[in-house]
């Protein structure tokens, strides 16, 4: 078990080592405490989310959503997340996915307003933090071909199209009520997907994914 003692002698250490290279340790802390960083709140629990609680994790995720000990609700992992925050120096923000809602029922992502993240801004207001947030273009079954906002059927574009303004009005919301600007960060999987003869191994067709990111 690791002790203040230890801990001090092996960062000593480092120091020095750091110091041999021309890294003085000291001074990058002092500069990392200036540092602001938005911690991607999905590592908490796998990206399983609330929305659907237990549910399959689809869209290309590579996740499991299956890690023992994770944190099985917002409270639980707003508690994994205050531990985090503690060990971290200076004042950081968190990046808040929009299928961590908090909602006693079933609420469509293009439906979603400040109210069903609350639970997250009162927590960063009493902490400190900033909050940014993003669309979910994934894990829906409306996600299922891979494809949202550039989707063929009006339809099913139109769904994630009001899902993203949804979700710019609660980062808006964020920022206003934090006096911190948000961050809406827009992830969409648009998955094209073209097979390519190759003469490497057996020359069978290759089948390659290309995701693209937006940011709003």
């Amino acid at each position: 078990m690791p002790t203040e003692s230890k801990i001090q002698s092996a960062y000593t250490l480092a120091r020095e080592r750091y110091a041999a290279l021309g890294v003085d340790t000291e001074q990058a802390m002092t500069t990392l405490e200036k540092v602001t960083i938005s911690l991607r709140c999905w590592q908490g629990d796998d990206v399983g989310g609330f929305e659907n609680p237990g549910g399959e994790l689809t869209g290309g995720i590579v996740a499991t959503g299956n890690y023992p000990g994770k944190a099985r609700t917002a409270e639980e992992l707003r508690r994994d997340l205050d531990v985090v925050y503690r060990l971290l120096p200076g004042s950081h923000r968190l990046s808040l996915p929009a299928i961590y809602l908090e909602a006693d029922k079933k609420v469509e992502r293009n439906a979603l307003e400040p109210k069903h993240f609350s639970g997250w801004l009162d927590w960063a207001k009493a902490n400190g933090h900033g909050l940014d947030f993003n669309p979910t273009c994934f894990l829906h079954p409306l996600a299922s071909d891979g494809f949202t906002l550039s989707h063929r059927d009006p339809a099913i574009r139109q769904f994630w199209v009001e899902h993203c303004l949804a979700s710019r009005d609660i980062g808006e919301y964020f920022g206003r009520e934090l006096g911190t600007p948000a961050v809406t960060n827009i992830w969409t999987p648009m998955v094209t997907r073209t097979p390519r003869q190759t003469r490497a191994n057996t020359g069978r067709a290759q089948t390659t994914s290309r995701p693209s990111t937006a940011r709003a």
